[in-house]
């Protein structure tokens, strides 16, 4: 990208650039936008300066408290930590390219280490032959030894049409030609406005309509807009403000299209994004499930209360009550007990959904109330014995004896005696 000075400022991973048909390309995130983890990784496409190849630029970002701090000074904390960016065929057989960049955070306060609101961000530009690859990011702790690891899928598209669109990247700010990037694919309902980046290719100058739409995740529309642009021969750098176009909660998506002369899209791209509440989880996308969802936390008189609602303004009145109560730091816009518990939602529903919703499983409940275990004693081949799991917490000393009775993966809990331990635990 090359429009001025950019600041990054927080991403998810966008890697798979789909072609949904001969004419128009559509670029769609692989990783859904409310997924957590230790870091992020984000990844655009853009036409080169190389015959033949792609120019791809990837960001990473690391949260400052999914790394540990050692104190080395008197009033000095440090973290270290090595990051490696792996490419690999599709088959992941062959190694296409590999980096490895090595980092140390400093900060003057411990409260610095562990706010949510810090991260290392970093940027690097790489140029492939258009592909599909096998893509791995790997940030490993140097203090605690911890390593975290994403792997997808990357398609590299090619930009030999007459008329292509690079990637859409979404702006949260620009200053005296500074754009900060919004790469969470995160817009705050009240603030109603997207601000986008994204390049246009063309071999010749021409006039064209240019189509903005928003769809919901059922891809009913919610706004749509189309205005004429004029476009130079090579490389058209476009900012834009889409305004008063966020208007519903929840996972939407933006397609950007150009329209040829007997009204076809001649080339599009897409992106999705999460329209959400300010200082809510960006994975609270319905109001009724997340309500639905605090079964662990409130009792059924409190969900009632909150469902029961006959407006969805008092209906969100209600829930932020709710949770202004649990707020440990209620002066602050960030919630860290409401973040945490939708943290454990989200993680329970993408990993123990079975033959219902990952949250009312009994393996969901127990990491949802209990967070994490210390440890996992996993046992899917038993010669004598039908696969079971035994969960281990050393803070409460218990145990949960999990067993999948039918041999498809459902497990469920062995010792239901609820005691002191059944209450959320942050």
């Amino acid at each position: 990208m090359k429009y001025g000075k950019i600041i990054y400022v927080v991403s998810f991973l966008f890697l798979s650039f789909l072609q949904t048909n001969a004419q128009v390309e559509y670029s769609e995130s692989i990783i859904p936008v409310t997924n957590f983890s230790a870091f992020y990784v984000d990844a655009a496409n853009y036409k080169g300066d190389i015959p033949g190849k792609t120019k791809v630029d990837i960001y990473y970002q690391i949260p400052y408290k999914s790394l540990q701090f050692v104190k080395y000074s008197s009033n000095k904390y440090r973290a270290k930590y090595s990051f490696t960016f792996t490419v690999y065929d599709e088959e992941k057989e062959n190694v296409i390219m590999e980096k490895t960049w090595n980092g140390k955070i400093y900060v003057d306060k411990f409260d610095d280490a562990a706010s949510s609101k810090n991260s290392k961000f970093g940027f690097k530009s790489i140029d492939l032959k258009p592909d599909k690859y096998t893509v791995e990011f790997v940030l490993y702790d140097k203090e605690s030894k911890k390593e975290n690891k994403i792997e997808e899928t990357l398609v590299v598209r090619s930009f030999s049409k007459p008329l292509q669109l690079s990637d859409i990247l979404f702006i949260a700010s620009e200053k005296d030609s500074q754009i900060v990037l919004n790469i969470t694919r995160t817009v705050v309902t009240s603030d109603t406005t997207l601000y986008i980046y994204f390049e246009i290719y063309s071999d010749k100058d021409l006039t064209a309509p240019i189509e903005y739409s928003i769809t919901d995740k059922d891809d009913n529309v919610l706004f749509r807009k189309q205005s004429g642009i004029k476009i130079i021969a090579g490389t058209n750098q476009i900012k834009k403000r889409l305004l008063k176009t966020v208007t519903t909660l929840g996972k939407q998506k933006l397609i950007i299209k150009i329209i040829d002369p007997n009204g076809e899209a001649t080339s599009g791209v897409a992106k999705e994004f999460i329209a959400k509440i300010k200082g809510f989880p960006a994975s609270i996308t319905d109001l009724d499930k997340a309500a639905e969802e605090m079964q662990y936390i409130a009792s059924g008189e409190e969900i009632d209360y909150i469902l029961e609602a006959k407006t969805f303004d008092e209906k969100l009145k209600r829930f932020k009550e709710f949770w202004k109560k649990k707020d440990p730091v209620p002066s602050t816009e960030e919630n860290s007990v409401m973040e945490e518990y939708y943290r454990r939602v989200d993680y329970a529903n993408k990993h123990f959904k079975h033959y219902f919703e990952g949250w009312q499983s009994d393996m969901g409940m127990v990491y949802i109330i209990l967070g994490p275990p210390d440890n996992v004693d996993r046992h899917p081949f038993e010669y004598d014995s039908k696969p079971y799991e035994i969960w281990y917490y050393y803070d409460i000393n218990r145990s949960f004896y999990f067993y999948d009775d039918t041999g498809f993966g459902d497990y469920r809990l062995l010792n239901r005696d609820y005691g002191d331990w059944y209450r959320y635990k942050d």
